[in-house]
């Protein structure tokens, strides 16, 4: 008898949800999406990431912001998300949010041109250079997200032309590809920042792990990697188990609290991220912004089902 493994079949239901465009007009015009999704994107604007950044920094809590769009196929529409990034930056400096890395920036390369045609990656490295000098001008760091396996080469080959002037350019690294203990390994040198997460794409079995169990068993064994590395690993997880092996292994090693650091996406466990925060580790929060929250959003509730429910209560409550 097959068991069917009911949170993976939502999760594979929320992926392909995340594509349609009939399912986005729907919540988009649903009176009270807008308030329900500021639990995880606090606004549209460069002002609302800046003011959430703020915020955070205000109980000791790091920030990483994401200017949300991604599979770019515009020149144009990749050039604006470049100057959305430089305005980002500028504003943060402007607020005093770089000093001694409280806030940095995530970028995906396909929102800054990686899909165009022809010349794609060469494109979106041009525009991620420029985001990365306007970051050493405001005195932060940049981390490039990881999308899709079919993505995963391109970004590490942008990421390593990116890392000759600027070392510090982090990189993401996805627990549920069968590779990524083998890029763990390849990565985690001294100086580089890796950040492991679990992964939030519908990917093949033939190139990831598809039960949790199996993901999770990934993400430890990465998690050793790079803990026993001599690179600054960024702990992106939600699952109090892994946080709490990441804190073993940490201790296990010797490492210092400003050698590593815990990573959660805004409106998710904010009681927990005080609480690392409070504690004396370095706890970091992914902010995203802008007006392509959409298929964000569907991933979000993909990686924790759990979110589904308090999504949908909100729906439910007339506004």
């Amino acid at each position: 008898m097959t068991v069917v493994d009911a949170s993976a079949v939502l999760r594979q239901g929320l992926l392909q949800l995340s594509k349609s465009d009939q399912v986005r007009s729907v919540i988009e015009r649903a009176p009270v999406s807008r308030s329900v999704v500021k639990r995880f994107v606090p606004g549209d604007a460069t002002g609302d990431a800046v003011r959430a950044a703020g915020d955070l920094a205000a109980t000791g809590r790091l920030t990483t912001i994401d200017y949300l769009g991604e599979d770019t196929l515009d020149l144009a529409q990749a050039q604006a998300t470049r100057d959305a990034y430089l305005a980002l930056l500028s504003a943060l400096s402007d607020a005093g949010l770089t000093q001694g890395g409280k806030a940095e920036v995530s970028v995906k390369l396909s929102a800054v041109g990686q899909y165009l045609p022809g010349d794609g990656e060469k494109i979106a490295l041009e525009h991620a250079r420029e985001i990365c000098e306007a970051a050493a001008r405001a005195g932060t760091t940049v981390t490039l997200d990881m999308e899709d396996h079919t993505t995963t080469d391109s970004t590490l080959q942008v990421l390593r032309e990116l890392r000759q002037d600027f070392p510090w350019v982090g990189a993401v690294l996805q627990a549920y590809l069968h590779r990524t203990e083998a890029d763990c390994r390849d990565l985690a040198a001294a100086g580089s920042r890796v950040r492991l997460c679990k992964g939030a794409y519908k990917e093949p079995e033939s190139v990831a792990f598809q039960s949790k169990e199996d993901v999770d068993k990934s993400y430890v064994r990465c998690l050793k990697v790079l803990m026993a590395g001599e690179g600054y690993p960024m702990v992106a997880s939600h699952d109090p188990r892994l946080v709490e092996i990441a804190g073993a292994l940490a201790a296990k090693h010797d490492r210092a609290a400003d050698s590593f650091e815990y990573q959660m996406l805004y409106g998710i466990r904010p009681e927990e991220q005080r609480r690392i925060a409070d504690r004396g580790d370095q706890m970091r929060v992914y902010i995203p912004y802008g007006e392509e929250w959409y298929g964000y959003l569907m991933r979000r509730m993909a990686e924790r089902p759990a979110n589904t429910m308090f999504f949908l209560r909100g729906l439910a409550t007339k506004g």
